[in-house]
């Protein structure tokens, strides 16, 4: 259009932003836009809890099996946190943990079976840590003395998972055998009968 005999850009487009819709930084915009006012309206919830920070994901060591519930303990998760363990303990470990799964218990092994070189580096990071080997034997032990690495000791949590042991783990053998260690248990009994006294910390065995 022509006005005074200057060209006159119409109305519709002279209010046309700057980076237009069919430009490239123009589609960016708008997909921007687009995307903000979807996730006020919670229309994104899908998509945008895919990128969502790893820590609200479900732990890949406690998935669940079909059908069981949430956090328990499948077939396949007692077998791996079981190799390496003496047979006699492994099995009544999966027995307790079948038992306790069907209390609605969470159960697991957080150390089982450790090799010599695992074991000598915790028990280094335990002197650096305590100060002296003394003190660090009330926690932790040489390679040759551990029943960790003998395959004879699991440690267990969460914390209710191990009181629930500590409860009803005598009846396949399995006791807490140290005072200033919930988590640690050995199968130091026969199945049925009465756990023996704790020891005060792993220095006094």
């Amino acid at each position: 259009m022509r006005v005074d005999g200057r060209d006159e850009m119409p109305m519709a487009e002279a209010e046309m932003p700057a980076h237009r819709a069919d430009s490239a930084p123009g589609r960016v915009a708008l997909l921007t836009a687009t995307v903000a006012l979807c996730a006020g309206a919670g229309l994104l919830g899908g998509a945008l809890s895919a990128g969502a920070p790893a820590a609200h994901a479900a732990p890949e060591s406690v998935s669940a099996a079909p059908g069981s519930t949430p956090g328990m303990l499948s077939g396949t998760a007692v077998a791996a946190e079981t190799d390496g363990l003496d047979p006699l303990l492994a099995t009544a470990y999966e027995q307790a943990a079948a038992e306790a799964q069907s209390d609605g218990v969470s159960l697991s092994i957080t150390s089982g079976y450790r090799t010599p070189g695992q074991q000598e580096a915790l028990w280094e990071d335990g002197i650096r840590t305590y100060g002296s080997p003394e003190a660090a034997r009330q926690w932790v032990l040489p390679p040759e003395e551990s029943t960790h690495v003998s395959g004879q000791a699991i440690d267990v949590g969460p914390r209710g998972g191990a009181q629930w042991l500590e409860d009803n783990g005598n009846r396949w053998g399995l006791c807490r055998t140290f005072d200033n260690e919930w988590w640690h248990f050995e199968r130091v009994t026969l199945p049925g009968m009465p756990c023996p006294a704790r020891l005060p910390d792993a220095s006094q065995r």
